[in-house]
């Protein structure tokens, strides 16, 4: 028996830990360990990796099995990292087509997460560039997946949160990329209105994103820096600038769980107040940032969730349609600033419409927001679902530990779908995570 959890260290389950090293052995174990999940390298932050029964880690398939530089299409197993990619292919050039905020996943994380990142409203989600994937079904078979083969076990697959079997191996597609640089260009909105409407003059930028001061109240509320970037070129470095930069590797870190009493409305209020005068003075300049700070900032400091105290925290993820989008997460914000349990991180982002038959993006507005566990913090989040579901959003199940079944069935009109699929190979009981059991899956 483990104790597990996802990142967000809530909820905390104990149960068997079943390893697989190869590719039969992970197979067998789907057909054969009732309400399994498989678990990558635990980044999902709530429940989603933990079986309702047993859980099968996956990351013994670690290995790279091919790779085509005139396509960029790469194969590997599911328990392949992505820091792995990214260090063994960006020195040659290389580099994924979307990557989400830590490079500490899997691919099958990737896969069944349907992961995004600062540039989804341009290129999609990770699922849009795989082009084929093998899943293990609970029935002991092994099955190719594909656009054009087993094409509705494909779609489901791809942000199915490992509920369709186990994902074994892969193929995706990676970029060319001249240099391991970002040009960032940070621009500065004094409220909400003007960060909706900086994140709409980006668009055309490949990556953009905005970090909000969800402490800011009145006239500033939803202060933000507002980010945009794009891969640097060769001839846009400094002479004698190492073209691919390596990464920093958790040179610090948190060594053991905060006091919870550290993190309060006045310590965060202080961060924040810091960082965004900190990033104003970059304003209207280009600056060039390594791909690592650019894309994981927080992978930089180890074992950073233990910021939050032993109790751990909640990380809340909503998409809300472009009609409301505005309104609802000014509202949101409004509710958070008046809690008073700020966050250090909270991102603003553009998306576009995902290919997954439960893919969370849709074209709107994503908030995400870091809220340390309290009494007092799952009535908030009550009333914030309420406000997604009204306007017709939806929550990240990748991130989500609290949502209720019925806020789920209202963001996934695709459920029923998903559901026949799941009885038609036999997965329904046999695929189980303790958030299927939640929420009803």
């Amino acid at each position: 028996m483990k104790d597990l959890s996802g990142w967000g260290r809530y909820p905390r389950v104990s149960g068997p830990l079943n390893a697989a090293f190869d590719i039969r052995p992970a197979a067998e174990a789907t057909a054969a360990l009732p309400g399994v999940i498989a678990r990558g390298l635990g980044r999902s932050y709530g429940d989603a990796a933990i079986g309702r029964n047993n859980t099968l880690d996956a990351t013994g398939l670690n290995r790279m099995q091919g790779f085509d530089p005139d396509t960029g299409l790469l194969t590997t197993e599911a328990g392949v990292s992505l820091a792995d990619i990214i260090a063994t292919f960006l020195p040659r050039g290389y580099f994924p087509c979307c990557v989400p905020g830590t490079r500490f996943v899997t691919v099958g994380g990737m896969i069944a997460s349907d992961v995004h990142g600062k540039n989804q409203h341009n290129d999609g989600t990770f699922g849009d560039h795989v082009e084929w994937l093998m899943l293990a079904l609970p029935d002991d078979r092994v099955v190719r997946c594909s656009r054009n083969e087993n094409a509705e076990l494909f779609t489901a697959t791809i942000g199915g949160m490992g509920l369709t079997g186990t994902i074994l191996s892969a193929g995706f597609r990676l970029k060319q990329v001249e240099t391991g640089w970002i040009r960032q260009n940070t621009h500065v909105a004094r409220n909400l209105s003007e960060a909706v409407a900086l994140l709409r003059q980006t668009a055309s930028a490949t990556y953009t994103v905005a970090w909000i001061d969800v402490l800011a109240r009145g006239a500033s509320l939803g202060r933000s820096l507002v980010l945009d970037g794009e891969h640097a070129r060769k001839d846009q470095l400094p002479w004698g600038d190492v073209p691919f930069p390596q990464a920093r590797n958790g040179r610090i870190g948190v060594p053991t769980d905060m006091p919870s009493w550290m993190l309060n409305a006045t310590t965060v209020k202080a961060f924040n107040e810091l960082y965004y005068r900190n990033g104003a003075r970059k304003a209207d300049r280009t600056v060039l940032v390594p791909w690592d700070a650019y894309f994981f900032p927080l992978d930089g400091v180890a074992n950073w969730n233990r910021i939050y105290g032993r109790r751990g925290f909640v990380q809340h993820q909503c998409v809300i349609p472009d009609a409301k989008a505005e309104s609802v997460v000014s509202e949101i914000l409004e509710r958070i600033s008046n809690h008073g349990a700020g966050s250090f991180l909270a991102v603003l982002k553009r998306l576009a419409s995902g290919s997954g038959l439960m893919s969370f993006p849709m074209e709107g507005l994503t908030l995400a927001l870091d809220i340390p566990l309290s009494d007092k913090l799952m009535p908030l989040l009550a009333e914030i679902d309420a406000l997604v579901v009204e306007a017709g959003g939806r929550m990240y199940l990748a991130k989500d530990a609290t949502q209720s079944p019925e806020t789920f069935v209202a963001g996934y009109p695709q459920l029923d779908q998903f559901r026949r699929l799941r009885n038609e190979i036999g997965a329904t009981g046999q695929m189980a995570s303790k958030l299927s059991e939640r929420l009803g899956i």
